[in-house]
């Protein structure tokens, strides 16, 4: 005698779905880019987070005496004290940078949070409901899509101080409809599913449904791919500061500090160069890290299926 043991399909699909985002992360983790990529970041991050505070250095404070001093090794005048030299009025530049990158990474994360909440949140409501609901959350994301990210800058920042909360909204608000389109075409797809259905059967909930089922679903590879727009958000960020509609001097961050050393490129090239070097830097550990997981998913998905 055979026994059929049902299970709820509310529940399968969950339990499959939860060991992706570790079988994912362990494959990236065997690419050498993703390991490079990670190195560079965390010795970054370490650097930012440690040497402003042993150092003593405060980022903005003058001293004439020991301007546009060079890096190491870099002509005559260098110090040991400053070993990427200093600025137009004496600021240490490696302090300043790291202090830069810190800023910089943050309003990166902060905004791609904004992006994610809004986005993911409009996109899975208009996929799942339909109708009228996605008509008008679609025409919304049409309307945003239309204004350029500098236009709205220029009229949010532009009109008052900016400050990082912000310059973190405008970020945010700019390219939330990216994830609100993707969350849709993957709800509308799934929301067709047996185990959808299985749960509405059981008496489940919309908001349950969306909440256990979709959700945990569909969030993960998104995550990964947000990675990547982590950089992104850091080079706007940086634009911004270069165009002066960033974060106030005399906090330092990349693009004021870049902007600052442009009038110095013949005689004090390492003023505008410097923060450049770790922006890069910070920029290709990123896109190392997020080119890993994204192929990693790609394999997995393509795998399973």
């Amino acid at each position: 005698m055979s026994v059929i043991v049902e299970t709820s399909p509310s529940r399968i699909a969950p339990s499959l779905t939860r060991s992706i985002p570790r079988r994912v992360f362990d494959k990236a983790a065997s690419m050498p880019g993703f390991r490079i990529g990670l190195a560079i970041f965390v010795l970054l991050v370490l650097a930012a987070a440690l040497y402003p505070e042993i150092s003593g250095i405060d980022p903005t404070k003058m001293n004439v005496r020991a301007r546009l001093l060079p890096p190491l090794f870099i002509g005559e005048n260098w110090s040991l004290a400053h070993p990427l030299g200093t600025d137009q009025i004496g600021r240490d530049m490696l302090v300043r940078s790291l202090v830069g990158l810190r800023y910089s990474f943050l309003i990166g994360v902060a905004s791609v949070v904004v992006m994610l909440i809004i986005g993911c949140t409009l996109g899975t409501i208009a996929g799942y409901f339909g109708g009228r609901t996605d008509s008008i959350i679609m025409r919304l994301t049409d309307a945003q899509l239309s204004i350029p990210m500098i236009i709205l800058a220029i009229a949010v920042l532009g009109v008052s101080r900016p400050t990082i909360p912000a310059i973190i909204l405008v970020l945010g608000l700019s390219n939330w409809p990216v994830y609100a389109r993707i969350m849709r075409s993957i709800v509308m797809t799934e929301r067709q599913r047996e185990y959808v259905r299985a749960s509405k059967l059981g008496g489940s909930t919309d908001l349950r449904i969306i909440l256990t089922l979709l959700v945990p679903l569909l969030l993960p590879p998104v995550l990964f791919t947000s990675v990547l727009d982590v950089a992104r958000m850091m080079i706007f960020e940086s634009t911004l500061g270069f165009l002066g509609l960033g974060v106030q001097p005399p906090t330092p961050t990349f693009g004021n500090i870049i902007a600052d050393g442009r009038k110095y490129l013949l005689n004090a090239w390492w003023i505008a160069t410097m923060p450049g070097i770790f922006l890069g830097l910070t920029l290709t550990s990123i896109n190392l890290m997020g080119a890993s997981l994204e192929r990693a998913r790609n394999t997995i998905h393509g795998g399973s299926e």
